[in-house]
């Protein structure tokens, strides 16, 4: 979040290999400063083609996985936590709802993408949860609801202080059921 707070970096936290090439791809052709933000931690490729993912970095957030064409609910998510949105997708798809997974590698190009390309990808109206190991600041413009990080300080396996701090597909789950009025 404090990359994103510097006027003027094109702030770029891909979800896997191939939304990686397409940041990298900006980088080089953009016209600023970027900062690519990667994960050390393995990450598996999003079920989309790389095209799909090239051109979704391009926008700067796309659809991963569309529930249909009335989501009920929206995860949106950013780097490797992508992944752990599709998970809690699958768990809340196989209870009956209708998700929407959102890959937002960056909110600098994101917002100047034009307002109808934004509210096909984040439909107003819908109740929307962001997921992202770090701070919650910030992402009120397009969740009502976050499953992140607001404290510092801890020091253990990655796999073990992200169960521990909540950054899991249960937890997803069941910030998405409160939001959907926990039916």
């Amino acid at each position: 979040m404090s990359l994103r707070l510097i006027p003027d970096l094109t702030v770029i936290r891909p979800a896997d290999g191939n939304e990686t090439a397409g940041a990298w791809r900006l980088a080089v052709e953009g016209t600023g400063p970027v900062a690519l933000v990667l994960s050390r931690q393995g990450t598996p490729t999003l079920p989309v083609d790389p095209t799909t993912a090239h051109e979704g970095v391009r926008r700067g957030g796309y659809v991963v996985l569309d529930g249909g064409t009335d989501p009920e609910i929206v995860l949106v998510a950013t780097g490797t936590e992508v992944a752990v949105a599709l998970e809690a997708a699958e768990r809340l798809t196989a209870s009956g709802r209708a998700v929407r997974v959102v890959s937002l590698p960056s909110w600098e190009v994101f917002e100047a993408q034009d307002a109808a390309y934004r509210a096909q990808v984040l439909p107003e109206g819908v109740p929307t949860v962001s997921v992202e190991a770090g701070v919650t600041l910030g992402w009120s413009r397009y969740a009502g609801s976050s499953v992140g990080i607001d404290r510092f300080g801890a020091s253990a396996p990655g796999s073990t202080v992200l169960r521990e701090l909540g950054i899991t597909a249960e937890h997803v789950v069941d910030v998405a059921e409160a939001a959907l009025g926990g039916d």
